[in-house]
């Protein structure tokens, strides 16, 4: 069946005077960009059991521990959004609107930007930042994507909105040339199959009452949600009787130990092994630094360079070496490793 995309976004409520506790309570009302990942079971943040607990208001999401992150987030936004306007030459602009799927009122969407496209077309802009280390998300193979747990929610907001494009820009430094930016555009086959999810997890969980599995890969994930809902444990509880369905996971579980022991050990002997190995090279060596081989099946160059660093004794020569260095020299002692490499090479051809 067709998707319809003759359809214009409802207005659920204005939200420019709209304050926070209100605003969740409007949020509860439906599904969100931000919840399509964890209805998919793919969110890095929350699972979608998380997700059905604070729909219900039953256990809300604790940001206590991430709460600087959030407000760092919230605080950029404007200049991410500015950032994003310089580089692309691109109008954006601001609806302080909480919108709603006119065919699936469960989905909402509360946008961080729209954009005026030179078609006279209209795309959407979300913003979001992050730190140095977690920009390599926004590549996979050498080549430019958008994580999952954030393509979900554009192409939710594509779906609500009935817009074509979203664009995304990460702020991941501190100037506009450590700005990531992405775009994607609609999928009607990936929209269609995430407004079933959507659906499903709407009313065979929220409305039915029925908490849904726990389906994630990240065990951590389930158990800090684990702590949320389950919060002072009884230690007088009588024990739990498991079924055999549940008894099978303890089975797996100890399978999974039993084949861990044999690869930490397997992992230890090749690690023994190797260090036998390297002493034997070494001895070959000599007192030399490197040493070469080549055949027809290629060719290895053994490097055990020597390093050097120095060992001061106390804090207190740091400000001697500034004013007397020719008596600092006297204080450090000077001590020497040395680096195992071994580089292989292609075979020459022939």
């Amino acid at each position: 069946m067709a998707q319809d995309t003759t359809y214009c976004p409802l207005v659920l409520v204005d939200t420019t005077e709209l304050s926070r506790p209100d605003w969740l309570e409007y949020r509860r009302k439906g599904l969100g960009g931000s919840d399509a990942a964890a209805v998919l079971h793919i969110s890095p943040f929350r699972t979608a059991r998380d997700l059905y607990y604070d729909k219900l208001g039953i256990v809300t999401a604790d940001n206590q521990a991430n709460w600087v992150a959030l407000e760092v987030g919230n605080l950029l936004e404007p200049l991410v959004a500015r950032i994003f306007a310089e580089k692309t030459g691109l109008k954006i602009y601001q609806m302080k609107r909480m919108f709603q799927h006119p065919h699936y009122p469960w989905m909402l969407a509360d946008l961080d930007y729209l954009v005026a496209l030179p078609d006279g077309t209209t795309a959407i802009l979300e913003i979001k930042t992050t730190n140095y280390n977690a920009k390599d998300k926004w590549w996979y193979d050498g080549k430019e994507i958008v994580p999952a747990y954030y393509e979900t929610q554009g192409r939710h907001y594509m779906a609500v909105m009935n817009l074509n494009r979203v664009y995304y820009c990460c702020l991941y430094g501190n100037n506009e040339d450590e700005a990531i930016i992405r775009r994607i555009d609609r999928d009607m086959d990936y929209e269609m199959e995430l407004i079933a999810l959507e659906q499903d997890f709407w009313e065979n969980h929220v409305l039915a009452k029925l908490p849904p599995p726990y389906l994630e890969d990240d065990g951590d994930l389930i158990l800090e949600s684990l702590r949320r809902v389950l919060g002072t444990i009884d230690t007088d509880a009588e024990p739990v009787a498991f079924t055999k369905a549940q008894s099978a996971r303890v089975t797996r579980f100890l399978e999974l130990q039993d084949e861990k022991k044999l690869l930490d050990a397997n992992s230890r002997r090749v690690e023994s092994e190797m260090k036998r190995m390297k002493a034997l090279i070494v001895a070959d060596m000599g007192s030399s630094c490197t040493a070469v081989y080549e055949d027809a099946s290629g060719s290895y160059t053994v490097t055990f360079n020597p390093s050097y660093k120095e060992s001061i004794l106390k804090d207190s020569l740091l400000r001697l070496k500034e004013s007397h260095p020719e008596i600092y020299t006297e204080y450090v002692s000077i001590s020497e490793s040395r680096r195992f490499n071994v580089k292989r090479a292609e075979p020459k051809a022939a």
